[in-house]
């Protein structure tokens, strides 16, 4: 792992888009790079990656959103934009985990949770406190939140 911060990637990143010419790309970035400005002003606060990471993670959760709103009104064009945008904002995301992992750490948090005695709704927001940070950036969480349901609900 490179000790390069999100922050300087972004960066990084807005650059090659200019000299590259690539206005959508440089407009998702700098949008995204306004954002984490924003709430770096916001809080008066350097923000580490894992703030970044989420705000990146806000980001792609709005473009999924949009994407299925463009689509069902039958806005292709519009839907193929916001999916060109989420590809962008992806690439600063950690490495997806894959189903496995997903279903390994999903076990690993119900058994944590087991453990301490809890069941029902009471243990499905100790198992999401768990996985969230062990999963930002790297998984769905709503797609996760589905999976714990199921298992909690046998």
């Amino acid at each position: 792992m490179s000790t390069t911060t999100l922050k300087t990637r972004l960066t990084d990143a807005v650059k090659e888009a200019m000299r590259a010419r690539d206005a959508q790309r440089l407009s998702t970035l700098r949008f995204l790079v306004a954002a984490v400005k924003q709430k770096e002003v916001d809080e008066r606060r350097e923000l580490s990656d894992a703030d970044i990471t989420a705000i990146i993670e806000k980001q792609v959760k709005q473009r999924r959103e949009s994407i299925a709103a463009f689509e069902q009104a039958g806005r292709l064009e519009t839907a193929a934009q916001e999916t060109a945008e989420l590809d962008v904002l992806r690439e600063f995301l950690p490495q997806a985990a894959s189903p496995e992992e997903i279903a390994a750490a999903v076990d690993a948090a119900l058994a944590e949770v087991a453990a301490q005695g809890l069941s029902g709704g009471a243990a499905m927001g100790k198992v999401m406190a768990i996985l969230k940070p062990a999963l930002a950036g790297k998984a769905d969480m709503s797609e996760v939140s589905q999976q714990v349901k199921q298992r909690l609900n046998g």
